[in-house]
């Protein structure tokens, strides 16, 4: 059998929390600067790095960026800087739920003004970084709606579904848009659409919830990647090239009991609601049939490893039903603040311990292990060397691996 090249030169992809939303009290929220990541970029890069880890997802903070259409990059001078002294190779994120003051989402300057940031972004990335070139033009559509169409969390601070529906569409359209864009200036450039794998059910009192949670769960999951793909609203010229790579984020939260008004409320371990990640990975692939990622997951707390060790079993559960699966990414690298407390939420691969103002990363060495194993389990490298491409994925090895484990698709997490 003739071995299959991975998109990316690792399995195990990484990256940082880079939100730049207006929060609930109207200020700006910059989440680079609250875990210092510009501060420690290369020290940042250098952990993944020494983790085998070549890929990471990185923010360019539009609303910083963009002032009235002059542009001015040097926020990520220093990732970029790191970047070439690692040889870790970014996906941009374009934007993470922040854009300019002043602009409305609804309006159709939104989506040109978001055309000409893309475009003027991939050509000064371009011009400092080798390629390929890996892009989110934005990050999370569904939840992005959801947080700032219907409940109020972030700019537009908007609280209907109605709102909620308008912005996702608004989205996609610049979303789309964002694409085309950057593909003028880089044609071979990928993509990958990331946004939250959802399980709804109806609370057991509640069978006249049944349909609302179904319908959450099988359309409006999907909907924004299916006007990215073109199934829906094709006038705004989505196709199959422009979704490209689907981005599935899995979190425990993600599997919810339906809630009429604001967010769902997250099930309980061992609830007869969850499904295993195999099945939400195979709703997707069933749909698509594009290249697919774990665009994020992680565990909370001391619960990090075992939660890799469910997600590699399923993903590998996935592989051997024949889905093409290219990478697992460990999201984030370093912690970052619950964005309603502000406390550190350990969910990263190192922590963050303040010393005297400095947040200083502390790997979780129970989850650095965890990985270890499955780096060996993979035949993949420990560490990225000085050409991550010079010996990339093979997705056979994938393959073989998941052959030789047969895991079993299980719907217990932790």
């Amino acid at each position: 059998m003739t071995n299959r090249p991975g998109i990316f030169p690792t399995f195990f992809l990484s990256g940082f929390e880079c939100s730049t939303f207006l929060w609930k009290e109207g200020q700006r929220r910059d989440l680079c600067e609250e875990t210092q990541h510009r501060l420690h970029a290369l020290e940042d890069y250098r952990i993944l790095q020494s983790l085998g880890i070549a890929v990471a997802r990185e923010g360019i903070p539009w609303p910083m960026v963009d002032h009235d259409g002059r542009y001015d990059f040097s926020s990520i001078d220093p990732m970029i800087a790191a970047m070439r002294e690692t040889r870790v190779v970014p996906i941009w994120d374009l934007c993470h739920y922040g854009y300019p003051d002043g602009l409305d989402p609804f309006s159709e300057d939104f989506t040109q003004r978001f055309a000409r940031y893309c475009r003027a972004a991939a050509e000064y990335v371009s011009q400092r970084l080798s390629g390929p070139y890996y892009f989110t033009p934005i990050n999370e559509i569904t939840f992005f709606a959801f947080s700032g169409g219907e409940w109020g969390w972030i700019a537009p601070y908007r609280k209907t579904r109605a709102d909620r529906e308008a912005l996702r569409l608004a989205l996609c359209k610049a979303s789309i848009a964002g694409v085309k864009a950057i593909r003028e200036i880089l044609p071979e450039s990928r993509m990958v659409h990331v946004d939250p794998l959802v399980q709804v059910v109806a609370p057991p009192d509640r069978p006249d919830l049944i349909d609302e949670a179904a319908h959450e769960t099988h359309v409006d999951t999907f909907l924004a990647w299916d006007i990215l793909y073109g199934k829906e609203h094709p006038e705004l010229g989505g196709a199959p090239d422009i979704l490209d790579i689907v981005g599935a984020n899995n979190y425990s939260f993600g599997q919810m009991e339906y809630r009429e008004q604001g967010p769902h409320a997250a099930l309980e371990p061992e609830h007869e609601g969850i499904e295993p990640l195999c099945v939400l990975l195979q709703r997707i692939w069933e749909r698509y049939r594009r290249p697919m990622v774990i665009g994020e997951t992680s565990g909370m707390g001391k619960g990090r490893p075992e939660w890799l060790r469910d997600v590699m079993q399923e993903s590998l559960a996935a592989v051997n039903q024949g889905m093409d699966l290219h990478g697992v990414c460990l999201f984030p690298a370093v912690d970052m603040p619950d964005w309603h407390t502000g406390e550190w939420l350990h969910n990263g691969i190192c922590d963050l311990v303040d010393s005297d103002g400095n947040l200083k990363r502390v790997p979780h060495q129970p989850y650095v292990e965890e990985l270890r194993r499955w780096q060996k389990e993979l035949n993949r490298s420990t560490e990225v060397d000085a050409d991550p491409f010079s010996d990339p994925v093979e997705l056979q090895d994938v393959i073989d691996a998941a052959r030789r484990l047969k895991p079993q698709p299980d719907r217990n997490w932790h």
